[in-house]
């Protein structure tokens, strides 16, 4: 059986950036979460490039046309990522800076400036500014000094001579990371508008005076983004933590892996770049506007007018653990669920402060992924530990740019007592789960929290994710085996109800889906919806290609990037993939699985990736209450399929299109699950349910 060519990795990725870009382009999406989500776009590009993008330019740069990672594909690659960023910067010049200034919101140039206004400006870079200013000429003394990873800076061309009779020509100007990127003008100078200069500006207005006697024949702002992926022998170091705060020390100053610089930036310069930092051409970025867009996220909160943004939205508590005394005597009536952002996180810590506080709690254990770098549960945490609790943390000290918070938060936790671990040997920890053990008269009680996202409560307010509390004795027992696991490495856990990657998830979804296909073909009926943020892992995309081909009706909404080539006539085109992008990051995992009569439902802290199935410790539980079976159903998998106004549907040539709605107000699945919490005495769980359809 022959199934097409999986779309590239990289390439996917980009494309998700493109439909993120898409918001900021759209006029109906309020002023500054536009430029906001211009900002997360650069961001997302950021890492891309520290994270990806390295092994592609070994391979372009060393001719290889074969294997993994190829010359061809860089090339490819880059044309993309070239084509992305000159679509930020349109939007940037020709879309947000006029919509701006029509709202009386403008970035004044140097040129644009009043006399007052550049009295001001220079009163600041006198006194804020300057002083901490260091420009450097290249000489044999003075070689070209360290740039770190994606910090702004000047390259200048100087005429003339220095002090000491030398035509040294070029300079190097590093901008200090301390200083804001944007400046709002005092009232008495704006005339009652949101008046605003850049600091690169503010430089540039001023850069001759820090070479006196010399004259500026040409300039450019640059910015070199490094690989910044850290990689750490876990077996060949004694201590992981020391070694990862050492490896921190150097990621600044990875290989170069791109070069930014003004859009005007002559030829003569921009080649040195390339040249210094060992870059071909199409690693190099001309931009027409600040060669760092994450900064200009700046500008949001520096105006923070609420008529610029998304109308407030205050997520409800929970109707199933609303008026209860303790959350513990609840959960013994039943599991519940909490839908997140449009219920609070704030259950979360209820129960782990409930925990703290009794006297019976004897044990509290925890994995901590990306929690944050000021976290009240990691507070309670180690209060827990000083009344005397036995408090185990899980620290995956490897969570991609969050390692030193991790780092703090174990030392801070180790300080007090807590036993920290970090984990399998080899593998990230990525499972999200709360463990307490309760002594209830002469036995011990466990409750349990699962998750498929973080124990974030900023994210919390920006992710969707589900919550899971239980007292399920077999479910809290699995939980018990898998954190003996993690802290002793001994032999791999027997669990009862949980799947638990590396070792029996991906079998275990390829089961299902594989039952799903022969249902199917045998005329049973089989179903599979299943959401995730990227699907990459060929093991899984084959098996769906497979089940898909035996006639299962497939539905798949993946918000990120996606390898799997849907809607192909004659071999995938029971397939449908779909990705929402909207006001909130979907980030939640739910897996559907239709066999027939039976009907299976998992959530995870998995996406269906390789790295997820086979290098990281995950978990996926099943849900069998029939109620909470029913509420995920219709608000994770049903109303995603429906949606018309967040959607982009994978089309046969692995492009992506917003679906065409006869409604004059397209369905909109975040904004009716909002509607939906808002009403705070209605339980959806309530509701019946149908089995999901093919859309």
């Amino acid at each position: 059986m022959q199934f097409p060519a999986m779309l590239d990795r990289d390439e996917s990725i980009l494309a998700f950036n493109t439909r993120v870009l898409d918001w900021a382009a759209r006029e109906e999406v309020p002023l500054l979460e536009r430029m906001r989500y211009l900002s997360i776009v650069s961001s997302n590009l950021d890492e891309f490039f520290e994270v990806r993008m390295a092994d592609l330019l070994d391979a372009a740069q060393n001719h290889i046309h074969e294997g993994d990672f190829t010359e061809r594909q860089f090339l490819s690659v880059s044309t993309k990522a070239h084509e992305l960023v000159a679509q930020q910067y349109d939007i940037l010049r020709y879309s947000l800076y006029p919509a701006l200034e029509a709202n009386g919101i403008t970035i004044v140039s140097h040129g644009a400036r009043t006399p007052e206004q550049r009295r001001w400006v220079k009163n600041y870079f006198e006194t804020q500014v300057r002083p901490l200013l260091l420009p450097v000429s290249l000489d044999p003394a003075h070689p070209f000094p360290q740039v770190a990873n994606k910090s702004l800076n000047f390259i200048v061309k100087l005429a003339g001579r220095d002090a000491l009779g030398r035509s040294n020509s070029i300079a190097i100007l590093k901008v200090p990371r301390a200083l804001p990127r944007l400046l709002r003008l005092p009232p008495h100078l704006s005339g009652g508008k949101d008046l605003l200069v850049s600091l690169p500006s503010v430089i540039r207005a001023h850069l001759e005076e820090l070479f006196p006697n010399r004259e500026v024949e040409q300039l450019s702002q640059f910015r070199i983004t490094r690989h910044s992926d850290l990689a750490v022998d876990e077996e060949d170091v004694s201590n992981l933590r020391m070694a990862l705060r050492e490896g921190l020390q150097q990621r600044h100053y990875g290989k170069a892996v791109r070069v930014e610089v003004s859009s005007n930036c002559p030829d003569e310069l921009a080649d040195l770049l390339c040249r210094q930092f060992d870059l071909p051409q199409q690693s190099l970025y001309r931009v027409h506007g600040p060669v760092n867009l994450v900064r200009m996220g700046m500008l949001v909160d520096l105006v923070n007018k609420q008529e610029f943004l998304f109308p407030p939205f205050a997520p409800s508590y929970p109707q199933a653990l609303r008026g209860v005394d303790s959350i513990f005597e609840r959960l013994k009536e039943g599991d519940v669920l909490a839908h997140q952002p449009f219920e609070s996180f704030e259950p979360v810590l209820d129960m782990l402060r409930e925990a703290v506080n009794d006297p019976n709690v004897l044990a509290i254990k925890q994995t901590i992924y990306r929690t944050g770098s000021d976290s009240e549960l990691m507070s309670l945490l180690r209060e827990a530990v000083r009344r005397g609790k036995e408090v185990t943390a899980v620290v995956e000290l490897k969570a991609r740019f969050d390692e030193e918070a991790n780092i703090n938060w174990a030392e801070k936790l180790e300080s007090v007592g807590a036993q920290v671990v970090y984990g399998v040997v080899g593998m990230k920890t990525h499972a999200k789960m709360l463990l307490i053990t309760r002594r209830e008269g002469k036995k011990l009680k466990r409750y349990g929290h699962l998750a498929t996202g973080n124990y974030n409560p900023r994210t919390a307010r920006l992710y969707t994710d589900l919550s899971y509390f239980t007292a399920d004795d077999v479910l809290t027992g699995d939980m018990q085996r898998v954190f003996v696991h993690l802290a002793s490495q001994s032999e791999i856990p027997r669990l009862s109800r949980m799947q638990m990657a590396p070792y029996t998830l991906q079998e275990t979804m390829l089961q299902r889906i594989a039952q799903a296909g022969r249902a199917a073909a045998a005329g049973k009926g089989g179903r599979i919806v299943a959401k995730m943020n990227a699907l990459t892992d060929e093991a899984l995309i084959l098996a769906l290609l497979e089940a898909g081909q035996k006639g299962a009706q497939i539905d798949l909404i993946v918000r990120g990037a996606c390898m799997l080539h849907a809607q192909v006539p004659g071999l995938s085109e029971n397939i449908r993939v779909r990705s929402i992008i909207g006001r909130f990051l979907e980030h939640s995992r739910v897996f559907y699985f239709g066999i027939g009569e039976e009907e299976h439902l998992y959530l995870s802290s998995a996406d269906w990736m390789n790295r997820n199935m086979l290098r990281r410790i995950e978990l996926a539980w099943p849900v069998t209450d029939p109620e909470l079976k029913t509420r995920i159903i219709d608000e994770c998998l049903l109303a995603y399929e429906y949606d018309e106004a967040l959607s982009w549907q994978m089309q046969a040539d692995g492009s992506y299109a917003r679906p065409q709605s006869p409604l004059e107000h397209p369905r909109n699945v975040q904004r009716a699950l909002m509607t939906r919490y808002l009403n705070a005495g209605k339980d959806s769980s309530k509701k019946g349910r149908k089995k999901p359809g093919k859309t």
